[in-house]
């Protein structure tokens, strides 16, 4: 039925609407208490679309008020659509060089961990992905023998990989040179009695199906992933598998490393491993203590940075991830300031993911240790920590590697033998002197080799791996070439997410030697001083998703003195009460809290319960017997 009016033209319109209400597109949206986000023009007109979804008429069918989103025409008139080959062509059409230079500029900013897209587009970009070309074909299924030589032949000539002896010599000759006999599986091998034992059971750890689970939930869970390393073995406690996962199935999710434990070894190595790992990966050097924590404020600003990035989002979730005991709860508890996940020195604490909340829009998840199977051997695995010492059935083996390792003069310091022949010589020498004797006075070898391994698992001797290229500092390294320029070139791009840190600040809990310590690099000592100022800024300013986030002194980290050249440390004084003597902190005073302030601090100390536990009120069971 076609619209019908008297005369042409627009229907009468009504006046102003002075009125507030939500539904009023010409109210005054300043000052609205209460309200997040104010309705659009257009959400009202969906709004009444819904509601009013029919005109308003007189007696006679007249329209008087049109419904949304009508149009108006002539009374009597057919609406129609016009014949126009417009309807069948293309919307828009793209040139073959625009579209090869959108493919490469899009190819470069997925690689390049320092940039982010932030608006993908809706078109299928996927599509231009030539996957497809390198994929393996079923050949028999797409061409049978008949159709390609029989007499059903379909061509003439067979599309085959040589076309002549010629080539098929030079596709034997690459296929020899690429040969190795340690991996070819179908090679038939003399026996000489020698087989391979079964494996214990402890070195399967982290590699259940449960774990993998566990894992992929926090993967498929998390906006941003933060792979833990150690400092003393960044490359040993790399998953290249998560790696290689994220780059291909999931490149949508952002990576960084979280260098942890630099307080193990010398603030030089830690230098050296944050510069070659940044060159993947953006890298956070850090030490997770609640009480003297390094690159705290650097990770913490990184997620602001990426909470802003993804502002479109009502939260983002920051997943940990990497091998077991490598300090991925302890990391999470330096951020919140106190316990929130359990911890231990020991392999396998966590045992399940969880929730944590950081602040307003930023989640931490805590994922137990992963470890991909892989060609290590058992000792590898115990003195990276997969293992807990005490499951393990001969220790005395895995303590040969450990003497290899640290150099004699810190195991002369740290067990007070000094010569040795060999590792049973060794640990009977340090069982006498521990007392670790079992009957007749026999040195208890299998004890005392634990004692060494959990010594060595929990960072009190000195070991660390020096990054393969810089054994030697930056600047007396050769210069770069141009073909290094080039490759690197991506990386210096998109630098907002690079953390400048003051390596200065680290407080090392190990003594090494003279001859391991050396001078580290040039520091950008203005982009600190920058970065010092927005924090002074971030602290008078605070918004309020951090003051209600539950975070205490985001960035309480001790300062570097440039005219004493050493770390200052924070004053601390004994006093002494009537209920006993406390450590005190000298810091500097605070503005008294203004009275909305006060209130919001009212607020978050009032108790929230609600309700009341069954359990507390009603004796179930008789529990609460009387005697």
């Amino acid at each position: 039925m076609p619209k019908v009016r008297s005369s042409s033209g627009r229907p009468r319109k009504e006046g102003f609407n002075r009125s507030g209400h939500s539904l009023n597109p010409e109210r005054p949206t300043e000052g609205l208490k209460g309200v997040g986000n104010v309705r659009s023009r257009s959400t009202i007109k969906r709004l009444q679309m819904y509601r009013n979804f029919r005109a308003k008429r007189d007696r006679r069918g007249k329209i008087l008020t049109p419904a949304p989103f009508q149009g108006w025409v002539p009374s009597g008139t057919v609406a129609r659509v016009e014949p126009s080959i417009k309807w069948f062509g293309n919307s828009r059409v793209i040139s073959q060089n625009a579209l090869q230079k959108f493919q490469e500029e899009m190819g470069n900013a997925i690689k390049d961990p320092y940039k982010v897209v932030l608006k993908p587009t809706d078109l299928p970009i996927t599509l231009l992905n030539e996957s497809a070309k390198y994929q393996k074909v079923h050949l028999l299924d797409t061409e049978s023998f008949e159709s390609t030589f029989g007499k059903k032949k379909q061509r003439k000539r067979p599309n085959l990989a040589v076309r002549d002896l010629t080539d098929m010599s030079r596709v034997a000759e690459e296929k020899e040179e690429g040969y190795t006999e340690d991996k070819d599986r179908d090679l038939v091998r003399e026996d000489d009695g020698v087989k391979d034992a079964v494996r214990d059971w402890v070195f399967g750890a982290g590699q259940s199906k449960r774990i993998w689970n566990e894992l992929h939930k926090v993967v498929d869970s998390s906006d941003v992933l933060l792979q833990v390393l150690d400092a003393r073995d960044p490359m040993g406690t790399r998953s290249r598998y998560i790696e290689e996962f994220l780059r291909n199935e999931k490149p949508h999710k952002h990576l960084f490393f979280i260098l942890n434990k630099v307080d193990l070894v010398p603030t030089w190595v830690t230098q050296r491993w944050v510069a070659k790992l940044s060159h993947e990966y953006p890298t956070i050097a850090f030490h997770a203590s609640l009480t003297h924590p390094f690159g705290k404020g650097a990770l913490i600003n990184l997620l602001r940075q990426l909470g802003k990035l993804h502002i479109d989002k009502r939260q983002i979730s920051v997943g940990f991830i990497g091998y077991p005991n490598v300090g991925k709860s302890s990391v999470i508890n330096t951020l919140r300031s106190k316990k929130v996940c359990s911890v231990a020195p020991i392999a396998g604490e966590t045992k399940v993911w969880q929730y944590i909340t950081l602040m307003k829009r930023i989640f931490l998840i805590d994922c137990p240790g992963v470890v991909y199977p892989s060609a290590e051997t058992d000792t590898e695995k115990v003195l990276k920590g997969v293992v807990r010492v005490e499951l393990v059935t001969n220790p005395e083996d895995y303590v040969t590697e450990v003497l290899k390792r640290v150099r004699p003069e810190y195991i002369g310091r740290m067990y007070r033998v000094t010569k040795w022949e060999d590792t049973q010589d060794f640990l009977e020498q340090l069982a006498k002197k521990t007392g670790k004797l079992l009957k007749g006075g026999e040195p208890d070898v299998a004890v005392v080799a634990r004692m060494v391994l959990n010594d060595w698992q929990r960072g009190k001797l000195p070991f660390y791996i020096v990054p393969e290229g810089y054994e030697v500092p930056t600047g007396a390294a050769p210069a770069a070439t141009e073909e290094d320029t080039k490759a690197s070139e991506s990386v210096k791009k998109g630098r907002e997410l690079r953390q400048v840190q003051d390596f200065r600040k680290i407080r090392v809990n190990l003594e090494f030697a003279e001859d391991e310590i050396k001078e580290l690099d040039a520091i950008d000592v203005e982009m600190l001083q920058k970065q010092k100022e927005e924090r002074q800024k971030r602290k008078l300013n605070r918004p309020e998703e951090d003051s209600s986030s539950g975070l205490s002194d985001i960035y309480s980290e001790d300062e570097f003195d440039e005219a004493k050249g050493k770390v200052v440390r924070k004053k601390k004084t004994r006093i002494a009460t009537s209920c006993g003597s406390f450590t005190v902190e000298d810091v500097t005073p605070k503005a008294g809290m203004t009275s909305k302030a006060r209130r919001a601090l009212e607020r978050s100390l009032k108790r929230k319960k609600v309700g009341s536990n069954f359990y507390e009120v009603n004796n179930v069971k008789n529990r609460r017997r009387k005697n």
